[in-house]
């Protein structure tokens, strides 16, 4: 499967920007492995602490958030943690709010993966951003690397979106550009972050 998306990718990118083929074409293909080997809520609630840090420093704060949960489950102990604790961890007034909001209602059952997992992608985000402090960036990387969904072209990630002007052009809305590779838009990014070396959380 990745040999033959590479292969569209490079015939579509040699129409588009000379760049932009060379470079997919000297990367080669990029393997698409999507995981949902860790709950939905914890995955989201991952997401949410990690907005607008660098890779390392949200992983520091979301180690800080596990250890401290000891043996309590995860949602559990975000549901029921007092905004004092959290904080603690390095969470912003505003995350602890929002990790609070997603644990309590995967509690009361609103976050069916399952369920999500049958909607389309427009329809999925319109449910994960009615969830307070959940954005389009975060529905986007959940529908990409939770649910699989192939089709995704996050125009909210900057690193994304700017990779794909500089290999293109300035002029050129990136929705559009973006619309060219679909239905695999989702594999765009992961061939743009590569590029920058800049994978998402």
């Amino acid at each position: 499967m990745s040999q033959v998306v590479h292969e569209r990718f490079v015939a579509i990118a040699e129409t588009l920007s000379p760049a932009l083929a060379e470079a997919f074409a000297r990367g080669g293909p990029v393997n698409f492995r999507p995981d949902d080997s860790q709950p939905l809520a914890e995955r989201l609630c991952r997401s949410v602490a990690g907005q607008q840090l660098s890779v390392k420093a949200a992983g520091t704060i979301w180690r800080r958030v596990v250890e401290a949960a000891g043996d309590t489950p995860l949602t559990d102990f975000l549901a029921e943690a007092d905004g004092e604790a959290l904080r603690a961890c390095g969470l912003s007034a505003a995350k602890c709010r929002a990790v609070g909001a997603i644990a309590e209602q995967a509690r009361l059952g609103g976050l069916d993966t399952e369920t999500l997992r049958e909607l389309d992608y427009p329809e999925r985000s319109r449910r994960l951003t009615a969830l307070w402090g959940v954005g389009q960036w975060t529905a986007d990387m959940i529908s990409i690397f939770h649910f699989g969904d192939e089709d995704v072209w996050p125009d909210g990630d900057v690193a994304a979106r700017k990779t794909l002007i500089r290999l293109t052009s300035p002029r050129r809305k990136t929705t559009r550009t973006a619309a060219r590779f679909a239905p695999h838009r989702s594999w765009l990014a992961l061939y743009l972050w590569r590029h920058v070396d800049a994978p998402p959380l």
